[in-house]
């Protein structure tokens, strides 16, 4: 008899396979105790709301909100041609052939060890009844010693419950506010003429909207402030230079009037005059590695330091890696091993420190900073495998060695650096009661900067004893402006989505760890890259270089959708921990849906009686007066992220629409704006300048009329070509 092995994706299912030496088949592969197959991911999806009630097909506000009793799985769907996608279908029919063969006496689940990858099997064998046991292989890495471990500690799938409660609780919970706010949301909001553009509503896209609007707000509201600082130049005796700034009390920073008075006549009184270093303390400070990574300090490591990365990018690079075995899981929240890893880490760092430049400094420890129990939540942090990569892309060596030379780090020596502050009193200086403090860092010991490749900054001081006494060279008065805060970039956002908003210093970052792990955190390590992606698609949010911020329409949407709760950080990491504390049996599943399904009640009510924000028919996003009048009705003519519309589509069924993807002047080169728009309402036409040919490339000027074709009842543009010498030469 054998056992059918069902893993998450093909690339596993081959490593399964190569471990316990199964040979390739149609869709499977077959040894002589297992046969492993695959799912390509999730190869089903819940119900579409049409499903359930075929009138759904037509959405109505009146339908809304839409609960169904029990949930149900078909096969996955194809959104480009709106049918069952042909290549689950097929899979799904070879899982339940094997599934079937009487010589399978059990199933063993072999996708990943999260929340996500125990319901992509748990949905299969729900679906397909097949009434054989079911085991569970937990691993966290698909090499074949690993594999072959597993094989032999397999655990019976219903110690598996709590995963799958959480699992199916986070997807329906995401089905049941996606479906019904995305809906009403939409029909509130819609354009005219009754197209409307899907405002995307989630549980998890909403906080992380409001992350970048805050900051957004942050800037906008930011008020430019001074102060000055003053410096002096020191000059030692054999012609060497150091720079101070002056300190009174503590204060080195001034900006009301009569301090910046103050200074000026303090810059008088030193001309010319000498000062004594009354102090020199000198400090070694000891640095140690940054902690290994998991996901999202790999994502900020990478997306900070690299042009052209996402937190999207960087994810499925590393889950490249991790099927081609080169490193652990890489969606984890741990920072830290378990220490039941130290052997196996032993191993894998007697392979990568053979050959390398630091070898001889690089000695295996068991330190709490790696190791620690207590610190880690389902998987350890990411570390690279004994296996040695071959051939690997350009992105997949980048993100490998921050993987390898994170890992070669623990186990290098501490970075050690000088500090020296130098305490400088002015001499003979009546009425000058501050003193002047100079800074300076050497790295004495490189360390583990070396294999990071960081390059240590240092500020040389002149070698100067206490109570040298050096000539003041001069003064200046410096003047600095507050910067406001930057724009979120990815690497900064993935922080404040890990943190749930908290900020942690330094010496917190114990505090941190823990907080983390608790699960009160926006999405988690698997879905934050997914949820900044889908923020773009759905026009929330746009970038610049590396910076993110609000579109419009996503300002609009945080500004005045009434349920307030998806904007609250602190409420949906309730939700997120909640979610955590089922896995822990701490919660119920049946509890958390209920608690769902009231807060989609009562937001859809909210929804339903508020005011429209004004993606079409009651305001405008982009300006607050209208762009002119209507010539069908004598309405009011308001931009929307897609067209400029007429305010009166609803109540007088006006159709006049402009739309502002038109392929007549994509092909010359141009965009319907507001300032267009204006001119041509008021004017009947609006001149076009410097319009270019896609197809020629030859540069013209042209006027733009937008004429109704009474045959088709319809508007379209119509273009008359301008030659500057001799006038109009031809229309379109």
């Amino acid at each position: 008899m054998k056992k059918l092995i069902l893993a998450e994706k093909p690339s596993v299912a081959k490593n399964i396979a190569d471990a316990t030496k199964a040979s390739r088949k149609d869709g499977y592969f077959e040894g002589d105790r297992y046969i492993i197959t695959w799912a390509f991911g999730h190869l089903l999806q819940l119900y579409d709301a049409v499903d359930y009630d075929p009138s759904m097909k037509i959405w109505k506000m009146d339908r809304f909100p839409f609960i169904p009793d029990h949930f149900q799985y078909k096969l996955k769907s194809d959104p480009s041609k709106k049918k069952t996608d042909a290549g689950a279908a097929r899979q799904m029919k070879i899982i339940k052939e094997l599934m079937g063969r009487e010589d399978v006496e059990g199933i063993i689940s072999a996708t990943d060890d999260d929340r996500e990858g125990q319901i992509i099997a748990d949905e299969i064998i729900g679906y397909l009844q097949p009434g054989k046991p079911v085991e569970r292989i937990l691993l966290n890495e698909w090499t074949i010693d690993e594999v072959n471990r597993g094989l032999q500690e397999l655990k019976p799938n219903e110690e598996m419950k709590s995963l799958q409660d959480a699992g199916f609780g986070r997807q329906i919970a995401d089905w049941l506010i996606g479906i019904n706010l995305t809906s009403v949301a939409t029909l509130k909001y819609r354009l005219p003429g009754g197209k409307s553009p899907l405002l995307n509503i989630g549980r998890v896209l909403m906080p992380t909207l409001k992350i970048i609007y805050d900051r957004d707000k942050e800037i906008e509201n930011f008020k430019v402030t001074s102060y000055y600082r003053l410096k002096g130049i020191f000059k030692t005796g054999d012609n060497k230079t150091l720079e101070g700034f002056y300190t009174l009390k503590k204060q080195d920073k001034f900006e009301k009037p009569e301090e910046i008075e103050g200074l000026k006549a303090i810059q008088k009184l030193l001309k010319d005059r000498q000062a004594k270093v009354i102090s020199r303390d000198v400090k070694q400070k000891k640095e140690y590695p940054p902690m290994l990574f998991n996901l999202s300090a790999l994502q900020g490591q990478i997306t900070g330091k690299y042009k052209g990365w996402t937190s999207d990018k960087v994810l499925k690079t590393a889950q490249q890696l991790y099927e081609k075995k080169l490193i652990t899981y890489p969606r984890t929240a741990s920072s830290v091993l378990d220490e039941s890893l130290k052997e196996k880490a032993a191993k894998v760092l007697n392979v990568h420190k053979k050959g390398h430049p630091c070898e001889d400094q690089i000695r295996f420890h068991t330190s709490r900073r790696v190791f620690d129990s207590k610190k880690v939540e389902s998987h350890s942090a990411i570390i690279p495998t004994y296996v040695h990569p071959t051939k690997l892309s350009e992105g997949e060596q980048i993100v490998y060695d921050a993987v390898r030379n994170r890992f070669l780090a623990q186990f290098m020596p501490l970075a050690i650096s000088e500090d020296t502050v130098l305490t400088l009193k002015p001499l003979d200086t009546e009425g000058v009661d501050g003193v002047f403090i100079s800074k300076g860092k050497i790295q004495v010991e490189a360390g583990w900067k070396q294999v990071e490749g960081i390059d240590a900054r240092e500020v040389l001081l002149p070698d100067v004893k206490k109570d040298e006494i050096l000539d003041i060279a001069g003064t200046d008065l410096v003047k600095v402006d507050r910067k406001p805060p930057k724009p979120h970039t990815e690497k900064t956002l993935l922080k404040v989505m890990e943190t749930c908003g908290r900020r942690y210093e330094e010496k917190d970052q114990e505090e941190m760890m823990m907080a983390i792990l608790s699960g009160f955190s926006i999405g988690t390590p698997a879905t934050r890259a997914e949820t900044i992606k889908k923020l773009k698609t759905a026009g929330y949010i746009k970038t610049k270089g590396k910076s993110l911020s609000c579109t419009d329409l996503g300002r609009k949407l945080v500004e005045t959708l009434p349920a307030r709760d998806l904007f609250d950080l602190e409420y949906t990491g309730r939700l997120e921990k909640t979610l955590s504390d089922i896995e822990k049996k701490k919660y119920s599943r049946h509890e958390f849906l209920d608690m769902i399904v009231a807060f989609v009640r009562e937001s859809v009510d909210k929804i339903k009686d508020a005011k429209g924000f004004g993606v079409g028919t009651e305001g405008q996003i982009l300006h607050s007066e209208p762009a002119g009048i209507c010539p069908e009705c004598g309405g009011e003519i308001l931009e929307n992220r897609s067209a400029f519309g007429c305010s009166n589509w609803k109540k007088k069924d006006c159709k006049f629409v402009i739309w502002k993807k038109n392929r007549l002047m994509e092909a010359i080169g141009k965009e319907v704006t507001f300032d267009m728009v204006k001119i041509l309402l008021q004017y009947g036409k609006v001149g076009l300048k410097d319009c270019i040919s896609k197809k020629s490339g030859k540069h013209f000027n042209a006027i733009a009329y937008y004429d109704k074709d009474p045959e088709k009842n319809r508007y379209d543009w119509r273009l008359e070509f301008i030659n500057d010498r001799q006038g109009i030469i031809r229309e379109k």
